[in-house]
């Protein structure tokens, strides 16, 4: 039994690392095409159509994933033929959703709500969800044979190699456009949307490939199966569209209710700076993969789980609180993330970053359901904050534009925050620290409104930072004081035991 926890927590470990790195590298490709792309409007662009690139591969993948977990784990079944019946149902319908997408190119071009938005750029889009979709299914069942290194090289492999197709479009093949015209006169530099897709589309090739033995298998259909599986997954379906649609819909309908002459530069400056704020989930997610533990493993003694649940979420509050005031605090050098035309957006930070630590914090809530068996619950969850976002997009964003994203991006993931707290408490009691995190709200938020008054009134960037720093050591000084003792520390506690 030991053994096997620490073998799962090995495996957890290895996943969340590759996540969280693949997930940073990415990330920074935004701030490196601010500075490499001809204007706003193509980042408005390429903000517009990846807005639509998770929504599609969750449709495309219509809860299998889930599903081939449920089935595999089965003992009534064979895993082999439930993997190469899931397999086959995903590709007989990717490769459907190809010909057709291919077929009505034009029409669905007009969908996404800008003539700035090529055909070509969208074919380009359809190939990359076909390929992405195809690797879902062997990277499912990469994790149920537990291979979780494998796993994570091909999932670091792929980022590094979108990474490195940019870096050669962007930096190399101009310097070589000089250097060696008659060899590099297909470059232009104008075409920085074409050459992102690109990239995105070699690393996604690549991936298939390196994915290839979980190909060459004996495939087996059973359509009777498959039937049992649709019934079980496609409910997970709606949960992932409503889920996926509360993150992304913003940028989907933006070229559709913006008034603005310069509509997908706005929505290009949005996506840039929203991105900044995503620092939020890039903490949640190392939270849960590093400190969660600790937290769970700390209260095991007693067997009181709802006692560690109510620590995550409060040490979660409070972490997510530090995010926020150092971001803010040292926006004067994160603003250089962005290329300057991009700047004016960061007002959207503070107001974004706080939506995702509404968001996380709804996570942490959310475990009742998951408790209880009501996943239903989670769905009406997510669906409620699609209505937020939908009707604060349609009524606002012709108005004030990107900052109605931003404001209802917050009110949609505090709503749900809200809702979930009150039906946990009446499905599922816990009794969460509301005191200190109330008190950690107040301090942070009057820490916050002193940076920005730095930010309004202290002229000189270098004082402004050495202030900034105040205001965040107070704040820590405060948690180190009063709920995270140094000798409580994970790693440093060593240096510090009484």
């Amino acid at each position: 039994m030991a053994g096997g926890m620490k073998t799962l927590a090995k495996e957890t470990a290895i996943y969340g690392v590759s996540s969280i790195l693949g997930r940073f590298l990415n990330w920074l490709l935004t701030p490196f095409w601010t500075y490499v792309l001809m204007n706003t409007a193509q980042m408005g662009v390429v903000g517009n159509l990846y807005s639509w690139t998770a929504l599609t591969v969750v449709i495309l993948t219509y809860g299998m994933e889930t599903g081939l977990f449920r089935f595999a784990n089965k003992s009534d079944e064979d895993p082999l033929k439930v993997y190469t019946t899931t397999l086959i149902s995903i590709a007989f319908t990717t490769f459907l959703f190809i010909l057709l997408a291919i077929l009505f190119l034009n029409p669905i071009t007009t969908i996404f709500g800008s003539e700035a938005i090529k055909p070509h750029y969208v074919l380009l889009l359809i190939i990359i969800l076909g390929l992405d979709t195809l690797s879902a299914i062997p990277f499912a069942f990469l994790r149920y044979q537990k291979r979780p290194i494998r796993f994570a090289t091909i999932q670091v492999l792929n980022v590094v190699i979108t990474i490195a197709f940019n870096l050669f479009f962007f930096l190399a093949c101009p310097w070589l456009a000089v250097k060696f015209p008659g060899a590099f006169f297909w470059f232009d530099i104008g075409k920085g949307v074409d050459y992102i897709l690109i990239s995105n589309l070699m690393a996604s090739f690549i991936r298939l490939l390196l994915l290839s033995p979980q190909l060459r298998v004996k495939y087996t259909f059973d359509g009777v199966l498959l039937k049992k599986m649709l019934v079980y997954s496609l409910p997970l379906l709606v949960l992932g569209v409503a889920g996926i649609m509360n993150q992304n819909l913003d940028k989907m309908l933006y070229p559709h209710l913006s008034t603005e002459v310069d509509k997908m530069g706005q929505l290009g400056i949005y996506t840039a700076s929203f991105k900044v704020a995503v620092i939020m989930v890039m903490f949640t997610q190392a939270f849960r993969y590093a400190f969660e533990p600790f937290i769970f493993a700390k209260n095991k003694e007693s067997g009181d789980n709802k006692l560690a649940y109510s620590q995550a979420t409060k040490y979660f509050i409070i972490f997510g609180l530090f995010i926020f005031l150092a971001v803010m605090g040292y926006l004067d050098i994160v603003k250089y993330l962005l290329e300057v035309n991009y700047q004016e957006g960061l007002a959207i930070v503070p107001i974004v970053m706080a939506a995702e630590l509404f968001f996380g914090i709804y996570f942490n809530l959310s475990l009742w359901y998951k408790l209880t068996d009501q996943t239903r619950w989670g769905a009406y969850l997510s669906l409620i904050g699609l209505v937020v976002t939908v009707l604060g997009n349609i009524l606002f964003v012709p108005e004030y534009g990107y900052m109605a994203c931003a404001w209802t991006a917050f009110f949609a993931n505090l709503v749900m925050m809200v809702v979930s707290y009150f039906l946990g408490q009446k499905n599922y009691p816990i009794q969460y620290d509301l005191k200190s995190a109330g008190f950690y709200v107040v301090i942070a938020s009057f820490l916050f409104a002193g940076i920005m008054f730095t930010h309004g009134n202290i002229g000189h960037a270098g004082l402004r930072l050495l202030v900034n720093t105040v205001l965040i050591g107070i704040y820590l000084l405060i948690v180190l004081k009063k709920d995270l003792p140094l000798q409580q520390i994970p790693i440093i506690n060593k240096y510090f035991r009484k």
